[in-house]
């Protein structure tokens, strides 16, 4: 949309100009289009959806869990893997008293030596490193889910907003801007000695009133627009198109609350925990390592060879590893219930937001269907009592601003009703890609 702009603006311009000043914007022109096109996020207006997209690509969260989950692959890689071999140097049975102290060519049994050794860790340790490092991963993801649901919950409640901000400030100004013939009504009856001159004053105490609401609108629709900006990246976005038809339907969203962003994280983490019990289990056996080394004597006495074997001896499990596995135990079960009290929590919340729902619904019912039809009746039969002579204007006035405020208010109503279905769509709904 900027590339197309830039070139419609551009085309009107080089009409007007030389030829040769038309030569010399082409090169500058070019690059400011490729400049355009280069760019992923610009302002301009953007649908319901279209935010939802350049959010997932570009809130710097979801880039940060996304980098979290490629390092804890990278890191699974090595889990299980043996480690590195150590390489042994040394110099033995160097005398350091006694008739041959400080030679290394009169005793037989000095020598250089030079080794190496590998230790071996047990299988199941091994393994259980690996399943440990699954559930990170696991952690990770999970991390990563929650992170996206979060954002495109922001993003969609920061879209909404903006949204009937900008409705509800549209319909301020339609009121403001009716007021226009009231004060030429007035001004007649005061030409005419039909108003008291005090009544003069009342259509601008109503724009006061007017301006004070706009200002608090207006800040509601930059608070919108910033938490927008914030999580697509674009420097000044404008709603267009229409807000989402959202169906909620319980039935559904109660049987998939087990399948919930939230829950798949615990479930990670409980993972996480098993795999902290088999590495403690793990530590009660042995685990062994094998060296070998050759040591360089005197050539007079000859050269020699070792090779050992070491094995790890855990005989004071009641003291060391049962203490541990214990407590890796208690932190497992622990996540479990942490994972049931998360469930209940989310049914308990699903419950109340479709209650509040379907308590926002019958409100807008009745703003549109009851309190903006008589609003706007009882507007129209005492304008056109003042018009006849026999309302005061400030009567008039003040239902010309009731009807406002029912407008208004319906639109409140009417944004309650979408912030409702979009929560409880994206915080209980599919994950979606």
């Amino acid at each position: 949309m900027v590339a197309r702009r830039l070139c419609h603006e551009g085309m009107i311009s080089m009409i007007m100009m030389p030829r040769r000043a038309v030569r010399r914007l082409l090169l500058p022109l070019g690059a400011t289009l490729a400049s355009a096109w280069a760019v992923p996020v610009s302002a301009g207006p953007l649908t319901y959806e279209q935010a939802l997209r350049l959010a997932a690509a570009n809130a710097p969260s979801l880039k940060a869990r996304a980098a979290a989950t490629a390092g804890a692959r990278s890191s699974a890689v090595a889990a299980d893997r043996l480690p590195d071999p150590t390489l042994d140097l040394g110099l033995q049975n160097f005398p350091v008293s006694g008739p041959n102290a400080g030679s290394f060519t009169r005793d037989d049994f000095t020598m250089a030596t030079i080794g190496f050794s590998q230790a071996f860790p047990n299988l199941a340790k091994r393994h259980a490193r690996a399943a440990r490092a699954a559930a990170d991963i696991g952690v990770a993801e999970a991390g990563e889910l929650v992170e996206g649901r979060n954002v495109r919950l922001e993003t969609a409640l920061a879209w909404i907003d903006l949204y009937y901000g900008e409705r509800r400030l549209r319909q301020l100004d339609l009121l403001d801007a009716s007021l226009d013939d009231l004060q030429k009504t007035v001004t007649a009856r005061l030409a005419s000695g039909s108003a008291r001159p005090s009544q003069a004053l009342e259509p601008d105490q109503l724009r006061a009133a007017i301006a004070d609401r706009r200002a608090e609108m207006a800040a509601v629709v930059a608070q919108a627009r910033a938490r927008l900006a914030r999580y697509t990246g674009d420097p000044d976005p404008q709603a267009t198109g229409d807000p989402p038809m959202l169906d909620v339907d319980p039935i559904r969203l109660r049987a998939g609350i087990d399948a919930l962003p939230a829950l798949r994280a615990q479930d990670a983490r409980i993972a996480v925990a098993e795999a902290d019990v088999r590495l403690a289990r793990a530590d009660k056996r042995p685990d062994w390592k094998v060296g070998v080394t050759y040591g360089r004597r005197d050539p007079m006495y000859g050269d020699m060879a070792s090779v050992g074997v070491s094995i790890d001896l855990p005989l004071f499990a009641g003291k060391r590893q049962n203490p541990r596995i214990a407590a890796s135990e208690s932190l497992a079960q622990g996540g479990r219930f942490d994972r049931e009290a998360i469930r209940r929590e989310l049914v308990a919340q699903l419950d109340a937001d479709l209650a509040d729902h379907a308590m926002h619904l019958s409100r807008l019912r009745n703003a549109r269907e009851t309190l903006v039809p008589l609003a706007r009746h009882r507007a129209e039969l005492d304008r056109d009592s003042y018009g006849a002579g026999k309302l005061d204007l400030g009567a008039a006035l003040l239902t010309t601003l009731g009807l406002a405020e029912a407008e208004v208010e319906a639109l409140n109503r009417e944004a309650d009703v979408a912030r409702d279905a979009v929560r409880i769509t994206i915080t209980y709904g599919e994950e979606r890609p």
